[in-house]
């Protein structure tokens, strides 16, 4: 079994079903704008140039761009 180390760190947004252990992560394409299901809508983030120092490791900072309900 192999572990993935997180590349990301999420800032911004208002969602409750974000919490704090969840905004650093690992994505597969730190290039991409990221969509997250989260209860009842999608939180959207987008990459931007910064990069943090979390723990020792470096992550890539995405910012909240919006959140979308699901269609019934």
């Amino acid at each position: 079994m192999s572990t993935v180390e997180p590349n990301v760190i999420l800032r911004g947004g208002v969602s409750p079903y974000l919490a704090d252990n969840q905004r650093i992560c690992y994505v597969e394409d730190t290039g991409d704008r990221l969509k997250l299901l989260r209860g009842n809508r999608y939180e959207h983030f987008e990459p931007t140039t910064e990069n943090e120092i979390h723990d020792g490791m470096q992550l890539r900072v995405f910012v909240w761009v919006g959140g979308t309900k699901l269609a019934e």
